[in-house]
């Protein structure tokens, strides 16, 4: 009789095992059917296509990667100096349309400036008289505005092709540029490895990821070079739009636009955007810098450097409704109004883009770092890893 009821026991003890076993297996594949299922639609939503977008005079095909997150946020870039051609987000009403400045061609980017959406280095913004010195040796470079270098020079990072891997993940989409600048390439010493990578993800957020290792102690400042225009009518100026600049400095110019060395408080000057003021209150202003910018074309020293991503500047289109935030671990911000747009350059979808159409935030270091020794250092040496960060958010209000 024992024995018999420890057989049952045993018996009573495997089925219930079985039954365990078997909700086991099915809340597992019910679970991972789910998690497939999400996967599939965030695959869904954001995605990314290819497209040719002309070729270069040797032949070279150039391609257009436009990156779309489940909002409807598309953002459109060209290997070709890596730059942004399109950057559509929706206004306060949901309408999507696009906020940067560009071209319907690759023809139109083949032409000298004004560097629409491109990535720009090895450096941005000017450094005077086209020379610094490292360790007491002269380097030379091209005088390409005026007698200042600007941009990196005749074929700086807007005119080369970049090399492109598209990353599609759950929650975001990247492409990731890579280029090798050799050695005296533009006059910069030390072959040069950078890497860019753009990231779009849910939040319309918009990330600018930027590293860069050398063999050879050089200079390095690189930056996204965007003209907005919040309204998404770019036959509209940009006056009427508000902007906050995170910064209790800025610096004022000389004749050619570089930086004297001076470190400037905004305060009781046009240049004071510490809280949101209309682009159009005070830019023509009788003053010195106004003057000599056309307009504001000066960097700002921005609050709070050095304690990694920041708030560093706002733009809000009041109109539209559209929001953008920008985020940096940069310490200086340039600040331009589109000053030498002229009305020659064609619109996308037609028209011209007349002066003040677009402004740009670029976050940077300072220009002319290489010649003032007071500005944070943008020196690079072998077995260091130059690595900055910046972030575009969108929203509406």
């Amino acid at each position: 009789m024992n024995s018999f009821k420890q057989n049952l026991k045993y018996i009573s003890l495997v089925c219930l095992a079985v039954v365990f076993t078997q909700c086991k297996t099915k809340s597992e594949k019910a679970t991972a059917n789910s998690e497939q299922s999400e996967i599939q639609e965030n695959t869904e939503a954001l995605h990314i296509s290819t497209s040719e977008f002309g070729k270069l005079p040797s032949g070279e095909k150039i391609t257009k990667y436009q990156l779309t997150n489940k909002h409807g946020m598309e953002v459109a870039i060209i290997n070709y100096g890596g730059v942004i051609t399109n950057l559509k987000v929706p206004d306060k009403n949901g309408a999507i349309e696009d906020v940067v400045l560009g071209f319907d061609s690759l023809e139109d980017y083949l032409i000298p400036p004004p560097y629409f959406g491109a990535i720009i280095g090895r450096y941005g913004n000017r450094i005077a008289g086209g020379k610094f010195a490292i360790d007491g040796e002269e380097y030379t470079l091209a005088q390409n505005d005026g007698k200042n270098h600007l941009h990196g020079g005749n074929k700086g990072f807007d005119k080369v092709v970049w090399e492109v891997k598209p990353i599609q993940e759950k929650d975001y989409l990247a492409l990731q540029l890579s280029y090798t600048s050799k050695d005296m390439e533009e006059g910069y010493p030390g072959n040069l490895k950078t890497i860019v990578t753009y990231t779009l993800d849910n939040t319309n957020t918009l990330k600018v990821a930027y590293e860069a290792t050398t063999d050879k102690k050089t200079v390095v400042n690189l930056t996204q070079h965007s003209y907005f225009n919040l309204s998404g009518d770019f036959s509209k100026t940009i006056l009427d739009h508000q902007i906050m600049i995170n910064a209790d400095a800025f610096l004022p110019v000389d004749s050619s636009l570089i930086p004297t060395g001076e470190f400037k408080d905004v305060a009781g000057t046009p240049f004071d955007f510490r809280s949101s003021k209309v682009i159009g209150k005070e830019i023509n202003t009788e003053n010195e810098q106004l003057e000599r910018g056309l307009g504001y074309d000066h960097c700002w020293v921005l609050n709070n450097q050095n304690n990694g991503q920041q708030l560093a500047a706002t733009a809000y289109d009041p109109e539209s409704g559209r929001i953008m935030e920008v985020f940096t671990d940069e310490p200086g911000i340039q600040f331009y109004t589109g000053n030498f747009l002229d009305g020659t350059l064609p619109a996308k979808g037609g028209g011209t883009y007349a002066k003040r159409t677009g402004f740009c935030l670029e976050t940077q270091h300072y220009p002319d770092s290489p010649n003032q020794k007071e500005f944070p250092s943008v020196e690079l040496k072998p077995g260091e890893t130059y690595k900055t960060e910046t972030s575009f958010k969108f929203s509406t209000k």
